[in-house]
């Protein structure tokens, strides 16, 4: 029971993710990003290790189908799985085995895939998609998170969400942004009050680890 998205700004070259399930600590499993390199979605009776395997195949130069496609050969029970692939070029491909619970859907394009199981509607990816496109001005985690949340008013999963998380890879190996909400009643309105806090300062982070000599609180 989990939707999902992973994007590229094509202004910035900034990769990112945002998610939200039932189940207790998104964050810890399905999104896996590097900067300039790409990220992977791995869900539904998720395999974390997809994550990982799947940036080691886009690092040797596959691109995004192709790293679908050597994912799919090369993992048992892979009908299980549920799997979104962006490259540094922007992009996408997915897979959704055929044991994958319905509602089930997608929405693949350039710099930008949305994929969904056990949804309310079939038409929660596409609703993702158009939000993530909306703006492309904005900043990249605005856009993931603007599409989460479209994502939820759209219909979201059959049942409640529970947590959610919003990651954005910029140029360093540690995230821009990486914010989680592991259990709430309410866990994409929790993450969006968590960015709008963060927002303001998310610069500042990266100069305390890149120029501390430099960096002043006030």
């Amino acid at each position: 029971m989990t939707f999902s998205l992973i994007g590229r700004c094509a202004r910035t070259g900034q990769i990112g993710a945002a998610v939200s399930t039932s189940s207790i600590a998104v964050g810890s499993r399905v999104a896996h990003c590097a900067a300039d390199v790409g990220a992977v979605l791995t869900q539904h009776r998720t395999d974390p290790r997809l994550g990982p395997r799947g940036l080691s195949l886009l690092r040797s130069g596959c691109s995004a189908q192709q790293t679908v496609d050597a994912l799919v050969a090369s993992t048992p029970d892979v009908q299980w799985r549920q799997i979104a692939v962006l490259d540094a070029a922007g992009n996408t491909a997915c897979f959704s085995g055929t044991r994958t619970k319905p509602e089930m859907s997608a929405a693949p394009a350039q710099d930008v895939c949305a994929i969904g199981n056990i949804l309310a509607n079939a038409r929660v990816p596409a609703a993702m998609l158009c939000a993530f496109q909306a703006d492309p001005l904005a900043p990249l985690a605005e856009r993931l998170m603007h599409a989460l949340e479209e994502g939820l008013a759209a219909g979201g999963e059959h049942g409640p969400v529970r947590s959610a998380h919003l990651v954005v890879m910029e140029r360093e190996s540690f995230p821009l942004v990486d914010l989680r909400v592991d259990w709430h009643d309410e866990p994409i309105a929790a993450l969006r009050a968590l960015w709008n806090r963060y927002r303001p300062q998310t610069n500042e982070y990266v100069l305390r680890a890149l120029d501390p000599d430099n960096f002043s609180i006030g």
